[in-house]
């Protein structure tokens, strides 16, 4: 859980200096890809998580 919220931090922080910064329009476009990638690694350990249930 950690990973993805540093890959979600470092995502905001690319878009955001991306569109702030003259001439760095390419970090923003890496802040999105980032944060996509976080997505979809979330939404794996997600899937994982809820298929093992212990037996009672």
């Amino acid at each position: 859980m950690a990973v993805i919220l540093l890959l979600v931090l470092i995502a905001v922080a690319l878009g955001l200096i991306g569109a702030l910064a003259k001439g760095l329009l390419y970090l923003l476009v890496v802040g999105i890809v980032v944060f996509i990638v976080a997505l979809f690694l979330g939404g794996l350990r997600a899937g994982r998580r809820s298929g093992r249930r212990m037996p009672r």
